[in-house]
């Protein structure tokens, strides 16, 4: 599947050896035929277009000048001016901007350079009389400069004038040509501040200043096309690349077969968990036998060097580089943990990982515990068992099958399993698990329609982290499956009253609570069941200490909120990403770099849905949420 996508979303560089008229009508008969093109020029140049932008960003090679070149080499529409033939350049330029302003009435030519390295002034040169949007949005996005940079102090201004190349070169066009083929030159000059005076980059600072000259740029171009042209793009966020470079689709399957040499959730859950239930509950809940962990099947040590050897800083994609630098970190942590299991630092990087436990969360928990008291137990007769469940899983699979053919997944039924999961898009679930049926239908949304489905639409992406996970997905991925729950009239009050001690169940951890103390917490101050007491206290003190099931409350928050603020529903299924992804996950989506979602839920888009999206969006309470 992965080469399938890369075919699409990477081109060859083809090489054309000069600048001759032939060679330039080769160019323009391929762009026009094409609609994109990438190809070497002579003196290393590059030109690289991948669809017919009302604009091209320049940048002319020169030696000495670290950093400046990658401003613009990360564009969907960008030329490199080669260190040879200058002449020929300025007739290419002269051609493209002829061919592209007849379709679209208007060409930019936006050229970015180094300044003075003493200055402390970006200079915006252009016909400010002409095009007073499009660098007045400039301007404006780049005056926040100093607020967004800690010790930069750089002013920004327009120079209205007909000089609008670097210092000493030739103009890439001269006015009375401009205007003849359809073209405005506009020049970008910017104080060389990412780097020292022996030419070396600040590599942290020229990360984050670059991603900040882009958007200023795009949101200013978006302007140009909106007011200048005849162009239809949605928004800013569609001008970046559509075809990544090859490195990206790289760093993605290294970070994706790192990722997948372990499972961690498997890793830090006991094997013997049914040998510490027993012992507990025999000894009137004061004995905790040992946590028995399976064996790593990897070297945390290898693993951390393959990590920290993908060359994520050549990543020019701010989009892309904020991805996989954030997934790294999060990689990090988590095979620290695996090598911690069962001391008090697999605890403090639990914390680190999953963000800690936030007082309001806290009180939000505290609420639903004082609102929604516990159901009465039910009899055996009317409880499913595993076999039942798997059933049931099956057949929401065939309704998914039904959407793409190409859907397969599998349901493993475990005696070594203590909860029901899903691990890499397989449905585990444990030999003695017994659920009401009206929970059932519930549990196949949160496993099936949620976690196995999002799974099935990330590896459908061409990126592998949408079906792995981005960093921190967690949140917003069981805040889907427990919405799905209330969706299909499948949240109870015990089911939130456990989401609910979880989170009381982590308060009590951070502040050194110990397992018997956590578990009478539970049981005698939130009146939880001793079974369900044990569960979420042998959860949260698995590995040392493992506050992942805090998410599922916060995740219920921050969706229930994200809804209530107008917020989409059915993109949030396209993969596994978290709600601080949304608008990168729109901005590729948009980029045409993502697809839209491809296998829904049954419950999608149903009446009952809207009905519950709309209580949701008017501000319905999470103790309003369970079913009666």
């Amino acid at each position: 599947m992965f080469g399938l996508q890369l075919d699409k979303v990477f081109k060859v560089m083809q090489e054309i050896p000069d600048l001759s008229e032939n060679s330039i009508e080769q160019i323009l008969t391929i762009l026009e035929k094409e609609n994109e093109i990438s190809c070497q020029l002579p003196g290393k140049g590059v030109l690289h277009i991948e669809k017919e932008l009302p604009y091209l960003v320049i940048y002319r090679r020169k030696e000495n000048d670290k950093g400046t070149r990658r401003f613009v080499t990360n564009e969907s529409s960008y030329l490199v001016v080669g260190t040879e033939d200058f002449e020929g350049y300025q007739k290419l330029l002269y051609k493209i901007s002829d061919q592209i302003s007849a379709e679209t009435e208007s060409f930019l030519l936006f050229e970015i350079y180094a300044g003075d390295p003493n200055s402390s002034k970006i200079r915006i040169k252009g016909p400010a009389q002409k095009l007073p949007t499009t660098l007045d949005t400039l301007k404006e996005n780049f005056l926040k400069v100093n607020s967004e940079f800690t010790g930069i102090y750089l002013d920004t201004e327009i120079v209205d004038t007909p000089h609008r190349q670097p210092e000493g070169e030739a103009p890439l066009m001269k006015v009375e040509d401009a205007k003849s083929c359809g073209a405005v030159v506009v020049g970008l000059e910017i104080p060389p501040i990412y780097r020292n005076g022996d030419n070396e980059l600040y590599p942290v600072f020229f990360r984050n200043f670059k991603d900040f000259l882009i958007e200023a740029i795009h949101r200013s171009f978006f302007e140009f096309i909106r007011v200048q042209t005849s162009g239809g793009v949605a928004s800013f966020n569609a001008l970046g690349r559509k075809y990544l470079k090859q490195i990206v689709f790289d760093i993605d399957k290294q970070l994706a077969d790192i990722e997948r040499s372990y499972q961690f959730l498997w890793l830090v859950s006991p094997a013997n968990i049914h040998d510490i239930k027993k012992k507990f509950f025999e000894s009137d809940y004061q004995k905790v036998i040992d946590y028995h962990y399976r064996l790593l099947p990897i070297d945390p040590d290898v693993l951390k060097r393959k990590l920290y050897n993908l060359k994520i800083e050549d990543i020019d994609d701010p989009a892309m580089s904020y991805l996989f630098r954030e997934k790294r970190e999060e990689l990090d942590m988590q095979i620290s943990m695996l090598n911690e299991r069962g001391t008090t630092n697999f605890m403090y990087d639990s914390i680190r990982l999953y963000k800690g436990v936030e007082n309001s969360l806290c009180e939000e928990a505290r609420k639903i515990l004082s609102a929604v008291e516990e159901e009465t137990e039910i009899d055996e007769e009317d409880l499913l068992d595993s076999k039942a469940f798997s059933s049931m899983a099956r057949k929401e699979f065939d309704y998914f099958r039904e959407q793409d053919e190409n859907f397969k997944c599998r349901v493993h039924i475990r005696k070594d399993v203590n909860v029901m999961m899903v691990s890499h898009g397989e449905l585990y679930i444990p030999a003695d698990y017994k659920m009401k049926r009206i929970e059932a239908e519930a549990l196949i949304q949160h496993e099936v329609g949620t976690h196995v489905l999002t799974y099935y639409n990330g590896s459908n992406q061409p990126l592998n982290q949408l079906s792995i996970g981005l960093a921190d997905y967690d949140p917003l991925q069981e805040g889907l499956a427990v919405m799905s729950e209330f969706m299909v009239d499948g949240l109870t009050a015990n089911r939130l009253r456990i989401l609910a001690g979880r989170v009381i169940a982590g308060e009590a951890l951070m502040e050194g609570g110990n397992f018997q103390e956590i578990f009478r917490l539970l049981k005698l101050d939130y009146g939880f069941s001793p079974e369900r007491a044990f569960n979420i206290t042998s959860r949260i003190m698995q590995g040392g200490g493992f506050l992942k099931d805090i998410i599922y409350l916060k995740g219920l928050v921050l969706l229930k909120e994200y809804l209530k603020n107008g917020g989409e529903y059915e993109p949030l299924l396209a993969g596994k990403y978290g709600i601080k992804h949304t608008d990168i996950i729109k901005e590729l989506t948009d980029r045409k770099v993502l697809k839209p979602v491809q296998v829904k839920p049954s419950y999608l888009h149903s009446k009952k849905m809207h009905e519950k999206l709309n209580l949701i969006r008017k501000g319905l309470s999470l103790p309003q949420m369970v079913c009666k």
